[in-house]
């Protein structure tokens, strides 16, 4: 279809031509709101994966500052003063309600062997251990390497 310029009036618009639409169509609003939508979901995936990771660091955290303190605890105690046997501490309140198990063997003389166990309550969070051994110094010179 030609179009002359005796068709045109002032606006620019065709004179014969049906009036120009205005506003959105149903399919563009249809379309833009699928786009929106697989926008909305891979970002709600992404958010979704960062939450979970961001919960295991942040579990990783808490367990690791729990058997740091016990483990500062234990070694902190005189050698005499670790009781064989096992010990179970729970910790219902506050930010990481877990269970730990302290477990202290002397397979041998002036060697004790000592075992915390940490078992979050959250199933979010993994249980860890820790395993070291304590020894009866032969001295109470901590630095002398040549005593007798």
């Amino acid at each position: 279809m030609r179009i002359s310029l005796r068709h045109l009036n002032e606006t620019g618009n065709r004179s014969d031509a049906v009036t120009p639409r205005k506003g959105f169509s149903l399919i563009e609003v249809i379309v833009s709101m699928v786009l929106l939508a697989i926008a909305v979901s891979s970002l709600a995936t992404m958010m979704y994966s960062v939450s979970q990771s961001s919960m295991k660091v942040t579990g990783a955290a808490y367990r690791n500052g729990v058997l740091m303190h016990e483990a500062n605890r234990l070694i902190a105690l005189p050698y005499d003063s670790l009781a064989v046997g096992s010990h179970t501490f729970s910790a219902t309140s506050g930010r990481y309600p877990h269970t730990r198990v302290v477990t202290i063997a002397e397979p041998v003389a002036k060697l004790k062997t000592i075992k915390v166990v940490v078992t979050p309550s959250n199933p979010t969070y993994k249980p860890d251990t820790l395993q070291f051994t304590r020894t009866n110094a032969k001295t109470s010179k901590v630095l002398c390497t040549i005593c007798t």
